[in-house]
């Protein structure tokens, strides 16, 4: 299967879908051979666009395409349950975009299918495929510098968002904390793994959802981490690692940095840079090349991703937003939990 190309389903016709078919595009091995939409002109409109094949007006259809190896699910939060799980029920392989679910509940749901069914699922955290972060944590683990004692990041945007804008609708799976959240907290949890302990504040609007969310997440260990996420102000961006022996420093991006600096006690500062061979720093192809790779693996998980490190960012998600008090329509009250 080394020479085969990898036959690409698109569910859902949006911005991401867009930047992600084209970064498809330039990937020989890959090949985008339909997509999917609720409207027929907006899938054709797509096709069109990124010379796909074949363009379908529901979910269902592309499902159930038998020429197609993995979909990439790129629909609203609030519809990555039913979506992926169509395409799981149908047989297909899936890479469903962040959050995996609007909650833990959904997420669960999706991996007994994808076991049930046994086909290849994985989260869209293209950071965690990143190179660089990956170097970035080869080195923490490493012991590059010493034990981990606290992790920072932010993630904010400036807006202002209309009440009707997706940020802010409840029925979407809208806030800070799951579309902008996720990435300081999956940043915490990759070098850190799942907190012992939640706490969490929050300002929230008149619609119901998170306009800005601090949460500090802790350890057994002593560990902690400090994340924060707003779409009523633009943040750095920024990460930093703390060290018992150093720090590593990570400037604005730090989801897809282009740079990292690495301080050691007792030595000058250390920069990494990314190689301009891995592309634009906005760029989703190693996720992409993540998925490929693992299909032709026979593998029905990436490493890079695990399903349990989704399901535990998904566990703390809940926590955060039980504490803030954020439920979205027809959760049920189990469905979010401390």
């Amino acid at each position: 299967m080394a020479e085969q190309r990898v036959r690409w389903g698109i569910l859902a016709t949006g911005g991401i879908a867009a930047a992600f078919a084209a970064d498809l595009v330039d990937l020989p091995e890959a090949e985008i051979a339909a997509v999917a939409s609720r409207s027929q002109g907006a899938a054709e409109a797509f096709a069109d666009r990124f010379g796909v094949a074949r363009a379908y007006g529901d979910w269902a259809s592309l499902a159930a395409d038998p020429d197609i190896d993995v979909v990439y699910v790129a629909a609203p939060h609030s519809a990555h349950r039913a979506a992926a799980g169509l395409c799981l029920e149908a047989g297909r392989n899936v890479l469903c975009e962040k959050p995996f679910t609007l909650n833990l509940r959904e997420t669960e749901e999706l991996v007994a299918l994808a076991r049930e069914h046994d086909r290849f699922l994985m989260e869209a955290m293209w950071m965690y495929c990143n190179p660089l972060v990956r170097r970035l944590k080869a080195l923490v683990d490493d012991g590059a510098i010493g034990e981990v004692r606290t992790v920072q990041a932010d993630f904010g945007l400036a807006g202002p968002f209309p009440p009707a804008h997706r940020l802010r609708d409840p029925a979407l799976g809208g806030g800070a904390l799951l579309d902008l959240g996720v990435y300081p907290v999956s940043f915490a949890q990759l070098l850190l793994g799942e907190p012992d302990s939640v706490t969490a504040s929050a300002q929230v609007s008149a619609e119901g959802v998170d306009l800005q969310t601090g949460a500090l997440l802790s350890w057994e260990s002593g560990a902690l981490a400090s994340v924060h996420c707003s779409i009523v102000g633009g943040t750095a961006a920024t990460a930093s690692v703390t060290g018992s022996h150093g720090r590593i420093d990570v400037p604005s991006g730090f989801f897809h940095p282009d740079r990292f600096v690495l301080h050691r006690d007792g030595r000058e500062p250390e920069e990494f840079t990314a190689d301009p061979a891995d592309g634009p720093r906005t760029s989703l192809r190693h996720e992409a090349v993540e998925v490929m790779r693992a299909l032709r693996a026979g593998e029905k998980e990436s490493p890079l991703v695990p399903l349990e490190g989704s399901l535990a960012v998904m566990r703390t998600l809940d926590a955060v937003r039980e504490r803030i008090g954020v439920r979205y329509p027809g959760e049920e009250p189990a469905a979010v939990t401390a």
